[in-house]
């Protein structure tokens, strides 16, 4: 029975396989690109790579329609021990220096495609981008950072947009509106999302049971309410302790239109303003920011704040 020693030094005593790991101990890359690299038949290639398999010291992973290959990366002690004798030798030799050469500009060809295809795109790349994975994938990158185990009050829910958005990545999201239509819009659409329940009640007295939210948000909401301190306060007592409670709204503005036409009791609200409610209520860990400003969006300003049930 042959030992596994014999067996490695076997694999290894044949250049060509040497060659080969040691460029694939570099890089991954598919035939095609050793063919060019070390200069061989595709079947001496091919050939060569089954052997490397079977005994353990190449990989391979599927691509589209490409196979790219690769060293594997612990191939064992013994297996260690002895590639680092013979990868001594053999990476000074006139062939193996040459087939780095032209790894290397193989691999510098692969980044200038690259480059040359964003610089195609660049001004078409939201476009693209969007085609691709859909118009909402960093705000799918920025939802999965939830705890998939929370349970979250949308609070003023509206037509159930924010709940819908946020179901898939939480346990469970109540939602709550006050307005009779806008939660038929809401039932309507989330009919078919298991984790969402649809609650009718102001703000100012939460349908949801106290402690039991690890987040409350109220988004775009506040502005519509006659008295945003005490719907913070039902938030603060709905939400557990080291939860947290994220509010989104308008920035003060002057624009009595909306007022008139939306039904805004509140112009939008100062970083001052939504700092002392949260704080009489509360909160503690209070943070605030503006939001960037969309060039699409005709409305005011927006911000953030995000504070933490003590």
């Amino acid at each position: 029975m042959t030992s596994p020693a014999a067996t490695h030094l076997n694999t290894l005593a044949d250049s060509t396989r040497s060659r080969l790991l040691l460029v694939l101990e570099r890089h991954e890359l598919t035939v095609s690109e050793l063919i060019a690299i070390l200069q061989l038949p595709q079947s001496t290639i091919s050939r060569h790579l089954k052997v490397l398999g079977e005994d353990g010291w190449v990989t391979s992973r599927a691509d589209g329609t490409s196979r790219y290959y690769r060293m594997v990366d612990a191939p064992g002690d013994l297996a260690s021990r002895l590639w680092t004798v013979v990868r001594d030798d053999a990476e000074h030799t006139p062939g193996a220096e040459q087939d780095r050469a032209r790894q290397l500009s193989i691999i510098a060809d692969r980044r200038r495609r690259s480059r040359e295809y964003f610089s195609s795109v660049a001004g078409q790349w939201d476009e693209v981008r969007a085609d691709l994975f859909g118009a909402q994938v960093d705000l799918q990158l920025a939802l999965a950072m939830l705890d998939p185990a929370a349970t979250v009050g949308d609070l003023g829910c509206g037509s159930g947009h924010l709940a819908e958005l946020l179901a898939p990545h939480v346990a469970r999201v109540i939602a709550v509106d006050a307005s009779a239509e806008m939660l038929a819009t809401a039932r309507e659409r989330l009919s078919t999302v298991a984790n969402v329940e649809v609650r009718m009640s102001d703000l100012e007295r939460l349908p949801i049971e106290s402690g039991s939210l690890d987040i409350g948000i109220c988004s775009l909401v506040l502005h519509y309410v006659a008295d945003p301190a005490r719907v913070l306060a039902e938030a603060y007592r709905a939400i557990k302790a080291d939860g947290r409670l994220i509010v989104i709204d308008m920035t003060p503005h002057d624009r009595e239109d909306l007022r008139h036409a939306m039904g805004h009791a509140w112009t939008g609200f100062s970083e001052q303003q939504i700092r002392a409610w949260l704080g009489e209520v509360g909160f503690s860990s209070v943070q605030w920011r503006p939001l960037p400003a969309d060039p699409a969006a005709r409305g005011p300003g927006l911000f953030v704040a995000h504070a933490t049930r003590r």
